[in-house]
């Protein structure tokens, strides 16, 4: 049976979607890093997804176009350990967290008018503030 990555309650994306390349990972780790690929790029073609609605693809688009190649592939890379059976799982994780990051819809704000308690107390601080000032000046009442 395919696995297949939940995004959210609506989405999960098959795993077949996904391809995955390796190469060696820099940093440290002596002479492993020199032999060992472990370094992984999860690539994600957002343009050709069957699983992928048009409006989530446009979505998606716009909140991740920083990631996204200009033919429409999504690239996720990751060297955090020096293995790559864990930097799969890491890739895999951020791709879902990125998905589900960019399809959240944001609620409108609606806005509202301050209560009356409000406005009165903030023009009392500035009739206060203002007799404040008055006190200040040289000649002390200017009226």
């Amino acid at each position: 049976m395919e696995q297949k990555i939940k995004i959210h309650n609506r989405l999960s994306i098959p795993e077949h979607e996904l391809r995955f390349r390796f190469a060696r990972s820099g940093g440290p780790g002596g002479q492993h890093v020199n032999k060992a690929a472990t370094k992984v790029e999860l690539l994600f073609d957002i343009n050709n997804s069957p699983s992928l609605s048009d409006s989530q693809r446009e979505r998606i688009v716009k909140k991740l176009k920083n990631r996204i190649s200009t033919g429409g592939i999504l690239r996720i890379e990751v060297q955090d350990t020096r293995s790559q059976v864990k930097n799969r799982e890491i890739a895999i994780e951020r791709f879902r967290e990125n998905l589900a990051e960019a399809l959240k819809t944001r609620r409108r704000r609606v806005s509202t008018s301050p209560p009356v308690q409000v406005r009165e107390k903030r023009l009392k601080e500035k009739k206060k503030r203002s007799e404040l000032k008055k006190l200040r000046r040289k000649d002390g009442m200017d009226d």
